[in-house]
């Protein structure tokens, strides 16, 4: 298996297990957030799926000076809604990633545009799963405080 390889596996286990946690959240808890400043359960929904499509934009070189997200004024319908809008982003990066090779994985540079770090292609990407992944354990703890069944993502 390449690396590349590998890290699609990655990151397709954690959106299997996004996906199943929020796939749990009601219709009527889409708005509620535990403070003022959090984002509300449906917008962190939205902030992990259209992630996509920047992350896209990043590894490829692209230009982020003027980024605008595809969900821009896009209101909020529902998790299956947000789900079916972002496949085609989603299908892009995956398709990104499985064009790299493994020594592009190990020696290319990618510079984050939101914090000017440089890091090595291949430990961005896995840093990618881990941001999915923080936003999954908030979103678990959303659930928690909502007293929402939380679903178990480790079956």
């Amino acid at each position: 298996m390449t690396q590349s390889e590998l890290i699609i596996l990655n990151l397709s286990e954690i959106r299997q297990r996004s996906i199943k946690i929020w796939k749990a959240l009601p219709k009527n808890y889409y708005n509620w957030k535990p403070d003022e400043k959090a984002m509300t359960a449906i917008e962190m929904i939205r902030h992990v799926l259209e992630a996509d499509y920047g992350w896209n934009i990043i590894i490829n070189n692209g230009s982020m000076l003027n980024y605008k997200t595809p969900c821009e004024n896009r209101p909020f319908v529902s998790v299956s809604d947000e789900l079916e809008f972002a496949e085609p982003y989603r299908k892009a990066f995956l398709e990104s990633i499985q064009k790299f090779s493994d020594p592009e994985l190990s020696e290319t540079h990618i510079v984050h545009p939101g914090n000017g770090e440089m890091k090595i292609l291949g430990k961005y990407l896995l840093r990618i799963g881990y941001h999915e992944s923080v936003h999954a354990g908030q979103f678990l703890s959303y659930l928690r405080a909502m007293k929402v069944t939380r679903p178990g993502i480790w079956d």
